[in-house]
């Protein structure tokens, strides 16, 4: 087949399936005022952020991979009326507590919750507490009409912060408290939180929003909120959901994410932006602990390598981010044990960072990735098996720690798992030592376990020590929960070679080559999980791969330019 090239090592790969048991529950544990269950837990507590997704995609998503993949729980867009609009950021200017929105009405909203609770899946709901629109006036997606301070049966001019601090009551300086929790956030009416009737209105969305069966809430722009205001609300809810706040830092600012956390989890802004510093050239063996740094402490941060706004704004990693920085850096957060992890699962294309969901919302997947538009980076093979490795690994402490240069690093999570991460631009050869009792283990990473066949590497511990190769700018993670076959070889494991790709191509700036093919290792065919290869040789772009001895696939190298689209190319 012209343009298409094929390797034969002669071997079949299994299925990948993994199950899940019963909903998952949140554990309410005393710390501050205690008005708010703690991160997640039970044995699932990954979120998995469903931006812009339909209510009815969502909860086919539970039934069909979200559920049986082990997430715990979906966080969903707003789901309040909003301005009109096809732009993303309308779902965040809300016009009344009606539940129709972009994403559907009130009763699918419902079923959404009930279906992904039936598949085992906890639902967290963004939140707007902060403000309602930016616009002078206009008719909300229900019909609803509004002025800028005037929300007929909701809310009227007194109900609203008029700081008269700025021109426009817009927000300038960051380094006055008071500008910042009373003033408007880019034009949006900033609701009084400081108001009896404004925190009784409030706490009623949320009591409803908890009728229907709501496990948390995000409280999106929570830094804009007093916390002392925020924990009036929250007492007046008729139970304890999970709370996450966006408290997003600012170096010397008075209004730090540590005052929010007797309200809840915080979002750890300073985690998402040492990760992007460290997987883009900082050094990752410097983050083997996130203690005495000043942030919130690991039982109460909900950290990210990526949301929503991040990705399109430049202050984290993201999907078109270089030599597969974005997928070994989620990797490691769901690895390592600080704070709550939550995975974003977005569209592709950042080149208009206005854009709203394709396909009219519905979020569409296939296999381990996405379809028209979606990038449906939940279903990628690593960031599955990682999931499945976090659900095992548990609360078990960081042992074994090495790092033999700044950019490999490899630990354990006590007796249960060990991963190695290699963010240079050569492979790394290695004897491990670990905790793991002595057994075969499957790599998460490159597939999964099903019986006794893995259709990615395996590894044999013995004695305390297995050895490896782990490919460039990859990584490989074994888990107790995920057995093997075979024994290691020292090259990827028993019965596993490492494949070396390498293709002479001359690029264009943002321009970066991929290689893709037709095993999991090397993505199924689908472009968003094709793997990465360095242009440390350049013109000559390098990858290392490690893949089942006799294994037969295809695979074609592809260019993938900054705004997310990809081209072909005819390579000889």
């Amino acid at each position: 087949m012209a343009n298409w090239l094929k390797l034969s090592i002669f071997a079949t790969l299994g299925a990948l399936f993994t199950t899940t048991e019963g909903r998952p529950f949140l554990a309410s544990v005393s710390t501050g005022n205690s008005l708010a269950s703690r991160a997640p837990s039970s044995n699932k507590t990954v979120i998995v952020q469903m931006f812009e997704w339909t209510w009815d995609s969502v909860a086919s998503e539970c039934t069909n991979f979200i559920g049986p993949a082990g997430y715990g729980f979906v966080q969903v867009s707003p789901p309040q009326e909003h301005v009109t609009g096809d732009q993303w950021w309308t779902d965040y200017q809300p016009v009344s507590y009606i539940l129709t929105s972009k994403r559907g009405n009130r009763d699918q909203f419902s079923s959404m919750i009930s279906t992904c609770h039936a598949a085992g899946v906890g639902v967290i709901v963004d939140t707007l507490w902060n403000h309602m629109t930016g616009s002078d006036s206009g008719t909300g997606v229900a019909g609803s009409s509004y002025t800028h301070y005037n929300y007929p049966g909701i809310y009227q001019n007194q109900d609203f912060h008029h700081c008269g601090l700025e021109p426009g009551d817009d927000i300038v300086n960051y380094d006055n408290r008071l500008e910042v929790q009373t003033c408007e956030l880019d034009n949006l009416a900033d609701l009084a939180t400081n108001t009896t009737y404004v925190q009784g209105r409030l706490a009623e969305y949320g009591n409803d929003l908890l009728s229907l069966g709501a496990d948390g809430f995000r409280l999106d722009a929570a830094k804009h909120i007093a916390a002392t205001d925020l924990a009036q609300i929250l007492s007046q809810l008729n139970s304890k959901p999970y709370i996450t706040q966006e408290v997003i830092f600012g170096e010397g600012e008075p209004i730090t994410p540590n005052e929010y956390v007797g309200n809840g989890d915080v979002q750890e802004f300073r985690y998402t932006t040492a990760l992007k510093n460290a997987f883009l050239g900082g050094g990752i063996s410097s983050l083997e602990s996130f203690d005495n740094l000043g942030w919130v402490d690991g039982s109460v941060a909900n950290v990210f390598v990526t949301n929503h706004d991040t990705e399109r704004n430049g202050n984290s990693l993201n999907n078109n981010s270089p030599s597969n920085t974005y997928v070994t850096a989620t990797i490691f957060s769901l690895a390592h044990p600080y704070g709550t992890p939550t995975i974003l699962s977005s569209y592709d294309g950042f080149t208009n960072t206005d854009a709203g969901a394709p396909n009219g919302g519905t979020g569409t997947c296939s296999g381990t990735g996405g379809e028209n538009g979606w990038l449906c980076q939940h279903r990628w093979v690593a960031f599955t098996g990682m999931v499945g490795f976090r659900n095992n690994v548990g609360d078990a402490e960081v042992t074994n720690w090495v790092s033999p240069q700044s950019e490999q690093i490899a630990f354990g999570r006590g007796a249960l798992g060990f991963v190695a991460i290699n963010n240079a631009d050569s492979d790394w050869s290695a004897t491990f030592s670990t905790s793991l009792p002595s057994g075969s283990y499957c790599d998460v990473i490159s597939g999964s376990s099903s019986g006794s066949t893995c259709t990615g590497s395996s590894f044999t511990v013995s004695g305390g020590s297995f050895t490896a190769t782990v490919p460039a700018r990859s990584a490989i993670a074994i888990h107790t929960g995920q057995k093997g076959t075979g024994s290691s070889s020292g090259s990827g494991g028993s019965g596993n070679v490492v494949v070396n790709f390498a293709e002479n191509a001359t690029t264009t700036f943002g321009e970066n080559i991929f290689v893709v093919g037709s095993i999991s290792q090397l993505g199924n065919w689908d472009p968003a999980s094709a793997i990465a290869l360095s242009s440390a040789s350049y013109p000559v772009w390098t990858a290392s791969v490690s893949i089942p001895a006799g294994t037969s696939f295809e695979f074609k190298f592809i260019r993938k330019e900054t705004d997310g689209s990809t081209l072909t190319t005819s390579w000889r």
